[in-house]
């Protein structure tokens, strides 16, 4: 349960090794946050994820998760809610691909899209129902300005998040006076392990921004924050941008 101060106190990291995912978890950790489930694929960089918050004074666990593999989804998020509340699900996994070689290879692209999206709506839902059933809690989905618009450059992962939007932002309707609040979060260009070696876009920000903007959305009990919120801005006029236009800019 939150505590009297609102803060939430247990955390579900869906995509346990995500920078972004264990900066908000080490943030929210510094506040009041004292168990952290870390979901995600076995691996020694899970378990050191896990280690790291330990330090930090977390009871942190890691449960295998894969977002490929939806038919195990009900089992392994159903152990976490099984050990009792859950303040805060916050939904970090995700692929960027290579836009180059996925356009030549179908099933690339199409792992991006069942990561991406498909297995977000499988958590996605399953995490909603047990939110609603303990009668309150956050989740917070991680999607993308690349979801605004499908660019040239990279619409295969652009698409997949934008049907990410779209699920979460219907989700956050049908979970409205429930008790159960629904965020989505658009970062642009984040430095991280996903994006390192990428030429950067303008207002590139670093993970500890975005787990920032999400610490401060949750407060405000917000349903959309862009970081940097400058970029509310530019993608509105992007958006808006005649298609002549749009192809010939340099993105």
């Amino acid at each position: 349960m939150k505590d009297a101060f609102g803060s939430p106190q247990s955390l579900l990291l869906l995509g346990g090794t995500s920078g972004i995912g264990l900066a908000t978890a080490r943030r929210l950790i510094a506040r009041r946050v004292r168990t952290v489930w870390l979901a995600g694929r076995p691996s020694p960089a899970l378990e050191a994820a896990a280690v790291s918050l330990r330090e930090l004074g977390a009871d942190a666990r890691t449960v295998p998760f894969d977002a490929l593999e939806p038919e195990g989804h009900e089992a392994a998020l159903g152990k976490v809610f099984a050990e009792g509340d859950v303040d805060l699900v916050l939904l970090a996994f995700g692929v960027l691909g290579d836009q180059s070689q996925d356009e030549t290879d179908p099933l690339a692209a199409v792992r991006v899209a069942q990561t991406n999206y498909t297995g977000a709506v499988s958590a996605g839902l399953i995490c909603a129902r047990e939110l609603q059933a303990q009668g309150h809690g956050s989740l917070v989905v991680l999607s993308s300005v690349a979801g605004e618009r499908a660019r040239r450059a990279n619409f295969i992962y652009g698409s997949s998040k934008a049907g990410l939007d779209a699920f979460t932002q219907g989700l956050g309707d049908a979970l409205y006076g429930t008790g159960v609040h629904v965020m989505v979060v658009r970062p642009g260009f984040v430095r991280t392990r996903m994006t390192a070696g990428l030429t950067e876009a303008p207002l590139a920000t670093e993970p500890e921004a975005v787990a920032e903007a999400i610490e401060r959305g949750l407060l405000r009990r917000s349903e959309t924050v862009w970081v940097p919120g400058a970029l509310r801005l530019v993608m509105s006029a992007l958006r808006h941008a005649p298609r002549p236009l749009f192809r010939r800019l340099p993105m």
